[in-house]
């Protein structure tokens, strides 16, 4: 079975279409409709839907496209084990990641991940919702909410503080609330399902039901919505972080911490084994994030 053939059959369950999967790989759509004809006869089955607009996976094909992204893997690790090539990571690495966090923390440190390995290629996917690695073709993700997927393997690329805060005009107007009881009497800024604030106090684990004039189930939102004055918040130090240097947004509350367990994790599936351009990333975002993440620090990233 020939391992080129798996890699495009692998892309063009992405791309749902020949010609843009084979152009990937410098071939032309003939011959990269040849390459998946192939496979089908080595197989002994069909494993694309084809139509003149574009393909999709037929039962058989959504049945092996798992072991191929599996065997591809091997592959990969089992190169590099040996010393094969130049022993440098290499091909294209499949990254899906929350947007606002991909935005302010992945983008801006591809540029010195792609000078270190240069026979790399990024597919960044920046989105909200839950990825399916399989059907995605994903080689690993970022995330940062509660891991529930026993399936997965997570590495832990650096904390996740979340505080309360508020703009120093909406303090000024408000008052600046003594005591996680108080919050009752204030506007609070929710992100949607999350708004039951837990703190750790001298009596005990004290839950608020924050409560407002608006939500939002987007996390900038929130961010700017408080600066803004609307309210107070609770938010990831990540995302406000430059408000904070700035003055922009005040930590309240400080001496009531909130109880949360939340981190940045890099999770890939326990089903692959670790591809050395995934342990590369990881890797380097470790290093990159450091066991006090720059955004948890004065001034700016590195």
């Amino acid at each position: 079975m020939n391992i080129e053939h798996l890699k495009l059959f692998v892309r063009l369950a992405v791309l749902n279409n020949i010609s843009l999967a084979g152009r990937e790989f410098g071939l032309s759509p003939t011959v990269a409709g040849t390459h998946i004809n192939k496979l089908e006869q080595i197989l002994g089955t069909r494993l694309v839907h084809r139509t003149t607009r574009k393909v999709s996976l037929t039962e058989d094909g959504e049945s092996f496209l798992p072991h191929a992204i599996e065997v591809l893997a091997s592959v990969e690790a089992a190169r590099a084990s040996v010393g094969a090539g130049d022993g440098s990571p290499r091909g294209t690495l499949r990254v899906a990641a929350p947007s606002s966090f991909g935005r302010m923390h992945v983008v801006p440190a591809l540029k010195e991940f792609l000078l270190q390995y240069p026979h790399l290629s990024i597919d960044l996917r920046l989105t909200d919702t839950m990825i399916d690695f399989i059907e995605g073709g994903f080689d690993v993700a970022i995330r940062n909410a509660h891991l529930k997927d026993s399936s997965l393997i997570a590495r832990k690329l650096a904390k996740d503080n979340r505080i309360l805060c508020a703009s120093p005009e909406y303090l000024a107007e408000h008052g600046i609330p003594q005591s996680p009881e108080d919050l009752e009497n204030h506007h609070c800024i929710t992100f949607v399902g999350l708004e039951n604030w837990t703190f750790e106090t001298p009596a005990g684990v004290k839950i608020i039901k924050a409560k407002g004039r608006f939500s939002t189930d987007d996390g900038q939102a929130v961010r700017d919505a408080c600066a803004a004055g609307l309210g107070i918040t609770l938010n990831a130090t990540w995302s406000i972080y430059d408000h904070l240097n700035a003055g922009k947004l005040v930590p309240i509350l400080a001496d009531y911490p909130l109880i949360s367990d939340t981190a940045i994790w890099a999770v890939y599936p326990s089903s692959r084994l670790l591809a050395p351009k995934v342990r590369a990333f990881i890797d380097f975002f470790v290093k990159h994030y450091g066991e006090v993440p720059y955004w948890d620090q004065q001034g700016t990233p590195p």
